[in-house]
């Protein structure tokens, strides 16, 4: 957990190219003319990819265009490490999928992409914050955002064990529009107490505390801070550590941190779903992937979940999520092709369709395409993930930790897990003091 200052992602990962050998990297030539390439996300849903390769190839069909499509695993930062080595090497595909932090680290390898943002965002409704934060630089957008893989990570919980607690999942969360009376009370307050009695049941709330591979925990807490309005640095480079905000979350954190699983330190992003599948535990913070494992693996523990809205904080309701992007590398030789491909992989029957093979995973970043019926059927129990989009009166906003500061310095933050590292310190028994100068420090040596 406790390490030393490290480069920033962008200098890692282009040191990290110049080692690595990748053969998914399709190189080109300037002769390539009537051709295309995009390197994709390799969907874990299985038909996702197909569905993506039948899409590419109607388009390839209808405008005599010979299309390459590539499926590159997220695993071990292959997406990274490509968009990295074909940044370098100012070849490669047309098209790249990003993800979270690399459109923002590869910026400048990418095509100016207003035009086609511009009839998109006309078509489909305004893009949310966190993906206009990523993707939307001085010089105007240098990716569209894509549903396919972008994702929330709210609250999965057990039916019957918060039933036998005393709360109805269903009727404060239901699978239909508008508020109910019960929701103003999920509060972090609320969360803590039932963690508390999870644990007193034999169960966990699978909440890790991992580095660097336990991003669902990293997701997590920076959406904690940010519902009691704390931030470590803001945008203008001043570090906001010593914060009555801070002070009031970390407060609630030493409460909350004695009930998390005693492996928590561990964690990677796997160790959540394992928890829930297992049965041993009543609530973790995912998309519905570990739901989807459930189905397939553990039916019972499947038919027994509730995707539900983030705890609120005294400073509002914040959900963790994570956003995948299309760009157009500006050493292409078919821009205008590959321009023309994403334009159309993101129109409403196509983003459609995608998000209906996957059972919902894939959430459309754009305001006018959360209305699917997807949603509302997938089961079971039919309604599982219908408040797994970002709905409108669930009053809650999307959040990327350390999204406060300018996207140089909350990268690190983000990749050095720092607000889990506070939670493990807490959980350590430091004082404030302690985890606040060792924060300080850490902070330091990003802005030098």
């Amino acid at each position: 957990m406790i390490g030393s200052k490290t480069v920033s992602r962008r200098g890692a990962l282009k040191l990290a190219a110049a080692a690595t050998a990748l053969p998914l990297v399709h190189i080109r030539t300037a002769g390539a003319a009537g051709k295309v390439s995009i390197g994709f996300w390799d969907h874990w849903v299985p038909g996702g990819n197909d569905v993506m390769q039948k899409q590419v190839n109607a388009w390839a069909n209808k405008n005599k265009v010979e299309v390459q499509a590539d499926f590159i695993t997220g695993n071990g930062n292959k997406l990274s490490l490509t968009a990295a080595a074909e940044g370098e090497a100012k070849a490669g595909h047309d098209a790249l999928t990003y993800y979270n932090w690399d459109v923002h680290n590869f910026a400048d390898s990418l095509e100016p992409i207003d035009d086609v943002m511009g009839r998109l965002i006309a078509a489909n409704g305004a893009v949310n914050k966190t993906c206009s934060y990523l993707a939307h630089t001085k010089r105007g957008w240098v990716a569209v955002p894509t549903s396919s893989g972008t994702q929330t990570k709210p609250p999965c919980a057990r039916i019957s064990w918060f039933g036998k607690h005393g709360l109805d999942l269903q009727a404060m969360y239901p699978a239909h529009p508008g508020a109910t009376p019960q929701q103003a009370d999920w509060t972090w307050e609320t969360f803590r107490k039932y963690a508390a009695l999870a644990q007193q049941d034999g169960m966990t709330f699978g909440l890790g505390l991992g580095g660097g591979t336990n991003t669902d925990a990293t997701d997590l807490h920076g959406a904690l801070f940010r519902s009691f309005g704390a931030m470590l640095i803001d945008s203008e480079g001043t570090i906001q550590l010593h914060s009555p905000e801070m002070q009031q979350v970390m407060e609630f954190a030493r409460g909350l941190v004695k009930y998390y699983p005693n492996d928590a330190v561990s964690f990677d992003d796997a160790s959540n779903n394992r928890a829930l599948i297992s049965g041993k535990s009543a609530l973790i913070f995912n998309p519905p992937s570990a739901w989807a494992v459930a189905k397939r693996d553990a039916p019972k523990v499947a038919a027994d979940c509730w995707t539900f809205p983030a705890p609120k904080g005294p400073k509002g309701r914040f959900v963790p999520t994570a956003s995948f992007f299309w760009g157009v590398h500006n050493f292409s030789p078919n821009k205008t092709a590959a321009k023309e491909l994403i334009e159309y992989l993101m129109q409403r029957p196509q983003v459609e369709e995608r998000c209906n093979v996957v059972d919902g995973y894939d959430l459309p970043p754009y305001a006018s395409l959360l209305d699917f019926k997807i949603w509302e059927t997938v089961e079971p129990p039919k309604g599982t993930v219908y408040n797994y989009p970002i709905r409108p009166w669930h009053q809650q906003e999307p959040n990327l930790t350390a999204s406060e500061a300018s996207p140089d310095v909350a990268v690190q933050i983000y990749n050095r897990a720092v607000h889990n590292q506070i939670m493990a310190r807490i959980r350590e028994g430091e004082s404030d003091k302690q985890v606040l100068a060792w924060a300080q420090d850490e902070i330091e040596g990003y802005l030098r």
